[in-house]
């Protein structure tokens, strides 16, 4: 896929919450204004990245990580780093972070649209400035019985857990309504 088809795909992505109207915007906006440089780390101020969120076969646990940097148990998920197929990028950061093999989308279709937050950090010694990710996420499955490793670069703990209590594991409370959204729409596909 090449920029102007992910472009596309953005503009096709149909929201149906006000939070992915005006998050559509900034993405198209920054898409436009930034060509060159969105998919890389190279722009300060916002970059394209590529989201998974992990069902088991029945669809009742998500595979999450502890993710070091925000001391919580989030989805997976990275930096494009120039490649224009977030699902692909998606699909390589959970198997980073996870360890899981056999990944397959639930749907190829953008799943969520979310401008997210990321303030200022140490990351290898070196500081990386408040800027945003803009969150291209998708459904994805994997067998639950499959074996899981951590990436200690970036989380400290990978686990299947429970849709139902994801509320309990997450200290991110801006990421639940995301999250709830997702779950919402993958059981309707």
């Amino acid at each position: 896929m090449d920029f102007k088809s992910l472009y596309q795909q953005i503009s096709d992505f149909i929201p149906n919450t006000d939070q992915e109207f005006a998050d559509k915007k900034i993405f198209i906006s920054l898409m436009e204004k930034y060509p060159d440089t969105i998919l890389t780390r190279k722009n300060p101020v916002a970059h394209l990245t590529g989201s998974g969120f992990i069902f088991n076969p029945h669809r009742d646990q998500c595979l999450m990580v502890f993710h070091n940097l925000y001391r919580s148990w989030s989805w997976s998920g990275g930096h494009a780093d120039g490649c224009s197929d977030l699902l692909s990028v998606a699909i390589r950061e959970a198997e980073e972070e996870t360890g899981i093999k056999n990944l397959k989308p639930i749907s190829e279709k953008i799943i969520s649209l979310d401008v997210l937050p990321v303030f200022g950090h140490f990351k290898n010694g070196k500081y990386v400035s408040t800027h945003l990710h803009l969150s291209i996420a998708f459904s994805l499955i994997a067998d639950d019985r499959l074996p899981l490793t951590i990436n200690p670069d970036e989380n400290s703990d990978v686990a299947w857990l429970p849709l139902e209590s994801i509320e309990k594991y997450s200290s991110e409370k801006h990421m639940l309504p995301i999250y709830q959204k997702i779950i919402k729409r993958t059981k309707a596909l």
